[in-house]
This record gives C-alpha cells, structure tokens and sequence, in this order.
C-alpha cells in the first residue's frame, strides 16, 4: 500500500477517525492493527519477521536493564542488536556478500521492504537502554507500535525512542493547528512526489539508461534533474509521513532542511536525511571515536561512516563509491578547513557561488548513486566535456525526450518548489489574509497534484518511492 495508492487515500482518513473516537487506552492498539495492516499489505510473510526483530529487541532491554553482571548486559546487548543486523545482513547483503567473493550460488532473497530503517530504530532502543540513556518499556504494544509506526515504517525519519515512544503513550486531544499543518504537509509531499519528482524522472532516466549515447550537456542535465528528483521523492515521502502523524498528534522528527541551499558538503549532511545523518554520528561515528583522537583518527571514522551509509543504501559498489566520495568531501573540508569556500567575492553573491560549488560537488556524486553500475558512471563522467556545442544540446535534449514545453516546465516547478517550502507552515490561529493564502495554496497544489495523479493512473498506476529499495 504505497502513499500514492488509492487505497492509501481511503485508509488514512478512516484509521484518523477510528483513531479519534477511541479512548486514548486503546489508541495504540488501533494504531498497531492498522500499522501491521499497512506492512503486510506488501508482504504478508514481512509482518512475522517485523514481529521476530520487534519482540527480540524489546526481550533484550528487558533484559539488560535487569542483568547484575555486565557480562550478561553484553550478551543481550549483542543479541538485541546482532538478531535484526543478521536478518538485514541475510536479506540485503547475501547475494551481495556471495557475488564479491566470487561465488556462482544465488540467493535470491526478496528484500522486505523497510527493513533498514525498523532494524536501525530497533538498534537504537537497545544501546540506549544499554548505555542508560533511556529505560526500558514495559508495555510490549507501545514499543510493538514504536518500531512499526505506519507513517514512518518504510523509509523514515528513523525515529528515536525517546522521542516517539513519549508520543504514543500521550494523551492526545484534536487541534485545529495539527489538522492544518498534516493537510498542508501531505498536499506539499503529494506535490513533490507526483508533479516534481515523478515528472523530473521521465527526463532523467533515458539517459541513465542510455549512458554510451550520452554527451556533456545530457549528462550535466540529467545528474541536475535527478538531484531534484530524489530530493523531491523523499523528502516528499518524509512530508508525506509527517502530514500523516500530524493529523494524529504526533510530531515526527525532521528529516529535511533545504539541503541544496548548503554552503558547505558538511553543512549538506547536517540537512538531508538528518535522521540517518543523526543515527550514524551517534552510533557509529562517536563510538569509534568522533573527533577525541586526532585528526588522522577523525578523517578515518568519517571515511567508515560514509562507506558503510553508502553500503546501507544499497548492496552495490556504486553505492558504497557514492559514499565514499562524501567522505572525501568531508575529509579534504576537514584537512584543508575553511580554504576551500573562501571566495574573493563581495557579500551576498559569495554564498551563492558556495551553494553553487555544493550542488555540483553532490550532483557529480550523484552520477554514481543513481547509475546502474560504476562502470556506468565512469562512462557518463567521461562523457561530461563532450558535446558542448549547439549539435551537443540538440543530441541531448533528444535523448531526454524533452520538449519547449518541458524548458518551460522545469524553471516553473523549481520556483514553485522554492516558494512552497520557504513558507512557514499555518498555525491554524492566523489572520483570515494567511488562511485565505494557504487555502488558496491548497487548492492549486490539489489541482496539481489530481493532474499527476491522473497521469499516473493512465500509466501503470503506482511509482514507487526511491527509498523503498533500501
């Protein structure tokens, strides 16, 4: 049951309401009904191995914070941990793991969707009750509806425990003010998804699909458009969830932060994916040790950090170079610290050559998240300083299928998209001038986003989002 399906359109507003006029005790059990509902619609096989890593991880904090001896806190930190890792590791990195090695076996193990963002949440649970950051939760639906939470189950914001769990068990009263703002935020993320994101795609992937054909302009363009896509698509996703928990009264974190206007690759981390970016720093990069130990020590934990967030994305090489490259960026930023974003420009405009030099340093990175194979990628790279030249742009806007109408289009959306997220979210107690102007939003947002849709039904009537497949 994709957010984009129909039958998602009907199942929100009736689990809103079902939610709504139970009483608050038996909330949860309403919200974990439908968030199993909603997982195993999918799969139904997925709702069984979503219960083994929920029901062993809550057994292990149980544990931990019981044990008298640090010898068994260990050994239930290691099997709290160790069992949702070994499922994610068989399902995501079998095949992955046998190919490397050079062996002819093939798995074939479907992917359950969502698997690496529910085993990161439930990871979280357990070393923070180990560390002693968080205590344990006895009631077994509260954590049960914690890690299966429907609007962010299958590709985040990876949650906290201590930030959600806090939620779930609230009680929780209708305000106009949430009602708003979920409204605003579904139609925002439907935007994104169905007008941006899904129209930006069709541009961008005949030339990923077609990389010896491609030359500069095509490739410049299509790794520009993509940026756009797979921001549009997921933080589309993220609002999307949001708008959702937020017509039930619970805030979910924030996972986006208008991360292309970044002056720095560190600073661009700091807003996009800032859950994932979160989980990393504080259970891996602080651990192996952050900065305490010297600069070689700190240029090397962040080399780790970003192979093995390039290896969470995907179980491809070209993924674990996309994430090599970051680490590259944030290395040389810290061995060469400021020297790099000094230009000799006046005020205002130096920030926007910054932001420039950012965007063009993550669109190169890019290439190889979004290309088929490394190989692919080192193709259209060499490909970029060819065709610069009036036969180049025609060549490539053939290949991109792309029309007059579409160099209209493109500029058009961008500044839609800027005006749409630089506008604060309403309060629900406004002046009447700032409601007529978000209902007024709404209304040509939901234009947009019926017209998307009906295009999409003409075709094959579902897209998925990007990050289902991680």
């Amino acid at each position: 049951m994709s957010f984009t399906s129909l039958e998602f359109l009907c199942f929100l507003p009736v689990v809103t309401a079902l939610y709504w006029l139970c009483p608050q005790r038996q909330r949860w059990a309403v919200l974990l009904a439908a968030s199993y509902g909603f997982y195993m619609s999918w799969a139904p096989w997925t709702g069984l191995l979503l219960a083994g890593a929920t029901l062993l991880s809550w057994l292990a904090g149980r544990r931990i914070a019981a044990a008298t001896s640090l010898g068994l806190r260990r050994l239930w930190l290691a099997l709290g941990c160790g069992g949702p890792l070994a499922c994610l590791a068989l399902f995501k990195y079998a095949d992955f793991a046998l190919e490397t090695v050079g062996s002819d076996l093939v798995l074939g193990l479907v992917l359950p969707i969502g698997i690496s963002f529910y085993t990161f949440q439930t990871l979280s649970y357990v070393v923070d009750v180990y560390r002693g950051d968080l205590a344990p939760e006895g009631h077994l639906g509260y954590y049960a509806l914690f890690v299966s939470f429907f609007p962010q189950l299958v590709a985040g914001p990876i949650e906290r425990p201590g930030h959600l769990l806090p939620q779930l068990r609230a009680d929780h009263r209708p305000r106009w003010a949430d009602f708003c703002q979920g409204l605003v935020l579904l139609a925002r993320g439907y935007f994104k998804k169905l007008v941006i994101a899904d129209y930006f795609a069709l541009l961008a992937d005949p030339v990923f699909a077609a990389v010896e054909e491609a030359n500069g302009p095509g490739t410049a363009a299509a790794a520009a458009l993509f940026a756009v896509q797979i921001y549009c698509d997921f933080s589309g996703y993220s609002d999307i969830a949001s708008g959702a928990a937020r017509l039930l009264g619970i805030e979910l974190m924030e996972n986006f932060r208008r991360p292309y206007l970044a002056q720095t690759v560190r600073d661009f981390w700091r807003k996009w994916h800032i859950s994932l970016t979160q989980w990393f720093t504080d259970y891996l990069y602080k651990p192996l040790g952050g900065s305490r130990r010297g600069k070689a020590r700190q240029i090397c934990n962040v080399l780790i950090v970003f192979l093995v967030s390039g290896l969470w994305h995907g179980a491809a090489w070209h993924y674990v170079v996309w994430g090599g490259i970051h680490g590259c960026y944030l290395a040389a930023g810290l061995l060469l610290g400021g020297r790099l974003s000094r230009f000799p420009l006046p005020g205002r405009l130096t920030v926007w050559v910054r932001r420039l030099w950012v965007f063009l340093l993550v669109c190169l990175a890019w290439i190889f998240f979004r290309a088929e194979t490394v190989g692919d990628a080192l193709t259209l790279l060499l490909a970029l300083p060819t065709g610069w030249n009036l036969q180049g742009l025609a060549a490539a806007q053939t290949l991109m299928g792309a029309g007059r109408l579409d160099l209209l289009a493109i500029p058009l959306l961008l500044c839609c998209l800027t005006l749409l997220e630089g506008t604060p979210l309403p309060t629900g107690r406004g002046s009447l001038r700032g409601e007529t102007r978000w209902a007024l939003t709404l209304y040509y947002l939901l234009t947009a986003i019926l017209l998307g849709w009906l295009m999409l039904l003409a075709g094959d009537g579902e897209t998925a989002f990007l990050y289902f497949q991680f």
